[in-house]
Order: C-alpha cells, then structure tokens, then sequence
C-alpha cells in the first residue's frame, strides 16, 4: 500500500519526485564514511572499557612457548587518566597492582612491599609475563592524539581505518589499522605494526554483549605474530561503568591495599 505522501504523485514535477524518493530512502541508512569523525569513533574504541568510570572483573589466560598461566584480576578506572588493576589469584601474585595517574604509573610488588614508577622507555614491555603491554594495560597512550586516521576500505558490515602518527608524536608504533563493526562500533581486529611497517601482532575482540546501553566486546585475544602458537586472552566476566569513584581512590595508598 502506498504511503499517503506518494499517493498523489500526479502532483510531483519529475525532479522533486526524484529528490523525495531520495530522502524516504535516504532515512535509516548506516553513516557513510563522509558522515563518520574517524578520531571520534577510535577514542570510543580504545576507550572502550573504560567510559567516565568504571568497575571490572577480568581473567587472563596466557600461553607461551614454556609455559602456561591464569590470573583474576579487578580493575577500576575514571575517565582516561586514573586507573587501578589488582590481581586477585593465583596466591603467589595476590595483590600485585598497577597504578595510573595521568602520564605516571607504577607497579606494586607485595612480597617485597616495593612500589616501582615504570619510566616510558617500559610502557611497551611485557605486564606480567602476557602479551599485553604496560601501555596496552593503562591506556596511557592517546592513540586519537597521536595518529592521523583515513579510510582504507568499508563494505556495508565493516570500515578498515589507518592511524599513522603525527611527526612530533613519540609513539611505538609506526601503524595501527582498525576493523570496526558499523552496527555496534565495536572493533573486530586491531594490527600492529612496527617503524618497518612489518606487522607484528594483532587483537582480536569477540563475545560482544550489550551492557549499560553500549556493545562491548568482552574477550579480546592478543596474537604475536612471530609466535603463532602464543596468545594471551582477556576474559571480562563483570564490568559496570558510571560507578562511584573519587578521585584520590588512585593514590599510591589505595596501590599498596591488599
């Protein structure tokens, strides 16, 4: 059955019937590109688990090539410039935390009660043995301020969108490409690479659950790829956002708390 605006289409010059079409049809579609502010849409992504507060309880199964293990941990943050993880098993770990306040952070160490201030030369190592950085852990980078964005490709499902970064930013990647899910803007893919431009790993997000209004993947496999048979993953069994937290919650006391 027609609509009643095109019931009487007598009445419609061929042109303003061509540019009405155009607008009912128009109505609904997914933003293309043009309409899309790319930096916008990868601080969502990298900001992801975070929002203006938040409160998680994650696991995180690594694999190497010599051994195996398992951690629970919970983490709070608050904006993107506080942020607090403590592990919570196995034992022997029970209590190792790492702080962020700003651009600063530290690490934890009970059985030595030791707080170490990691310098920036250490924001691209290991934490705790993974494959996920400190930098990757704090989110002590800002990426959207330090890469310029541009299409590389979209279908209908997907944009693929590459971060290189600006000439005065000291960054430790020389490219970043993003595979981000248009529908939910949740991202799928994320690869590395080095100042070669060699590709050296990747993230892959899964398990994407609706929570507190917004899409969240809440597993995401770190890959090396000179290791294939590596990986760590990171399992989010809980996270609520928008919850109350001060300020000096992320102090160098609430670091040492067991």
């Amino acid at each position: 059955m027609p609509t009643p605006l095109l019931q009487n289409t007598r009445f419609f010059t061929p042109a303003a019937l061509l540019c009405l079409l155009f607008l009912l049809f128009a109505t609904g579609r997914p933003a293309s590109a043009q309409t899309i502010d790319f930096r916008v849409l990868i601080r969502q992504v990298e900001d992801q688990y975070m929002g203006r507060s938040s409160d998680a309880v994650m696991s995180m199964e690594v694999r190497t090539e010599h051994w195996e293990r398992h951690m629970e941990m919970r983490a709070w943050s608050l904006g993107r410039d506080r942020f607090l993880v403590r592990i919570l098993d196995p034992p022997k770990e029970k209590g190792v935390a790492t702080l962020k306040v700003d651009q600063e952070v530290w690490n934890y160490l009970p059985k030595v009660d030791r707080v170490i201030k990691i310098p920036p030369s250490m924001m691209g190592g290991s934490w705790m043995g993974s494959h996920i950085t400190n930098n990757d852990l704090v989110k002590a980078a800002h990426i959207d301020q330090d890469y310029d964005f541009s299409l590389l490709e979209e279908n209908d499902r997907v944009w693929i969108i590459e971060g290189l970064p600006k000439p005065e930013a000291a960054v430790v990647w020389g490219k970043i490409v993003y595979q981000v899910e248009k529908g939910r803007r949740v991202p799928e893919i994320v690869k590395y690479f080095d100042e070669k431009m060699i590709e050296v790993r990747e993230i892959r997000f899964d398990q994407v659950q609706e929570i507190d209004g917004r899409f969240l993947p809440m597993r995401m496999t770190v890959q090396p790829l000179e290791d294939p048979a590596e990986k760590t993953v990171m399992l989010y069994r809980k996270i609520d956002f928008d919850v109350p937290i001060e300020p000096n919650f992320f102090s160098l006391r609430s670091l040492k708390t067991r």
